[in-house]
């Protein structure tokens, strides 16, 4: 039997290159090198919200610069070992999140989980898709003077226009399959750093050479002591982590188009530590730079590029920002979304119907996104689901690795009707009542006052909740 009719025989589609949507990707299709791990979370980090992150946290947090800077590898390390836990058995056995998550909640409870993500990934998408219009807006505007205009839905033609582009150039990538994912990934990583190096340069020139001792003032502060660098070291781990979350519970989306194991270790050793600490340099110095030339710290990179009034700079920025955004789009949002909604009906819902979905939802969202979405209080309803999807990454990890000792049934994993992992009527009982406990305490830290200091920390809150809950309660039923 071929790889593609293995594939079909476990009821599954496949994408236009005969990757599977959500059955396990054959050895012929394990291609991805370490550069191509690498380059997720380089695609991870550099999107324009990344860039303002790490460029306040080295100003709002009131500790030094090396605090922030020990803070940022340590959280980078401490991600890289998450991924790595919850990427093995998607290496190993080429499966997919929502796939995983069968083993241990069952066939048809699965799908609560991928429909949590998939709906977090659904509307990320379409803001970024917005948010990388307005890279290729500010393109059409450097090249042709064009300002101004008659506004529709909070957008003028120019900004319509580019969201509509943007909004097909989204489609064209994931039309054409995973291959061609991969190949914008290792195209965009390296060069937003090289665009980013020659924006230091150009500040460095401007600055008279005084762009060091700016960054060292940033690195200074005289008032703090080892209490206040403490708190400011655990909360910069604490939301670098939760800036990475998603990406944490879904890495096996990924992982299953490694080559091997050390591939995917490796990758993960060279991205997000060295990731972590060049993009944190290069803003911080962008940041130094901008405060010797301009008079004022800023950390939006666009208002930067403004603000030199250069027509040449302004076009490679917006190429540049155009491209991170992109990136961390198909990076974050775009993969979970597709396999978490293929996942509701695998047999049905393809690759490309998966992606058109998802692709009507972003026109949507990011259509009204300026003129009305974002006027509502997006971020409480977003960071619910987020931490309503913690404590599943702490059942899955310690039913795989605890419960399981790494070892499924790859059949099971795709028989709905029957065998191993469909428990009652597709619903592991254990683990949903460990997932309902742990969800409302992490929930919980989001809307109640009483829990407002452990905020910053409700992903990790929830998954490890979630973890001690189901093992005590798998325990317990083991006994009786």
């Amino acid at each position: 039997m071929t790889t593609t009719q293995q594939h079909v025989a476990h009821g599954g589609t496949l994408d236009p290159e005969g990757h599977s949507t959500l059955n396990p990707v054959g050895a012929d299709e394990k291609t991805w090198g370490w550069f191509a791990i690498f380059n997720i979370w380089a695609n991870d980090v550099q999107s324009l919200f990344g860039y303002s992150l790490v460029a306040s946290l080295f100003i709002s947090y009131g500790v030094g610069g090396w605090t922030a800077f020990a803070a940022l590898i340590f959280a980078g390390l401490f991600v890289m070992w998450m991924v790595n836990l919850s990427g093995a058995a998607g290496e190993r056995y080429g499966i997919p999140y929502p796939v995983l998550a069968r083993a241990s909640l069952g066939t048809q409870g699965a799908k609560l989980p991928a429909v949590l993500r998939a709906t977090v990934a659904v509307f990320w998408y379409g803001v970024q898709v917005y948010f990388a219009s307005t890279a290729l807006a500010l393109l059409i505007r450097s090249v042709t003077g064009i300002h101004g205009g008659t506004e529709i839905l909070g957008m003028t033609g120019i900004d319509w226009m580019s969201f509509v582009i943007v909004w097909a150039f989204h489609i064209v990538i994931f039309w054409r399959g995973m291959n061609w994912v991969e190949t914008f990934l290792n195209i965009a990583g390296p060069f937003v750093y090289v665009v980013m190096i020659g924006l230091v340069i150009v500040l460095w020139q401007r600055s008279d050479g005084q762009l060091l001792s700016a960054t060292a003032t940033i690195f200074a502060n005289p008032e703090s002591t080892f209490a206040t660098e403490f708190k400011g070291f655990v909360a910069i781990v604490g939301t670098m982590v939760a800036y990475f979350a998603a990406v944490m519970i879904n890495f096996s989306d990924f992982s299953r188009y490694a080559k091997d194991r050390r591939t995917m270790v490796m990758g993960n050793l060279a991205g997000l530590p060295f990731n972590m600490i060049l993009f944190s340099a290069l803003a911080l110095l962008t940041t130094g730079g901008a405060a010797v030339v301009f008079g004022e710290e800023i950390i939006n990179p666009t208002e930067i590029v403004e603000r030199t009034d250069s027509v040449l700079l302004g076009v490679i920025a917006a190429i540049t920002f155009f491209a991170a955004t992109v990136g961390i789009n198909l990076v974050a949002n775009f993969i979970p979304a597709v396999n978490g909604i293929a996942n509701l009906n695998p047999e049905k819902i393809s690759f490309r119907s998966a992606g058109l979905i998802t692709s009507f939802f972003a026109l949507v969202i990011g259509g009204f996104w300026n003129s009305f979405i974002s006027q509502f209080g997006i971020s409480g309803f977003v960071n619910t689901l987020g931490a309503t999807l913690a404590p599943i990454f702490g059942i899955m990890i310690v039913d795989y690795y605890w419960h399981r000792n790494q070892e499924l049934n790859e059949d099971d994993l795709y028989n709905m009707d029957g065998g191993a992992y469909h428990y009652d009527n597709g619903w592991n009982q254990t683990a949903v009542k460990a997932f309902v406990i742990a969800a409302i305490f992490s929930v919980a830290t989001v809307w109640v006052p009483w829990f407002a200091f452990l905020s910053g920390y409700n992903w990790v809150i929830g998954a490890v909740l979630g973890g001690l809950i189901y093992n005590a309660l798998a325990r317990k039923n083991v006994k009786a």
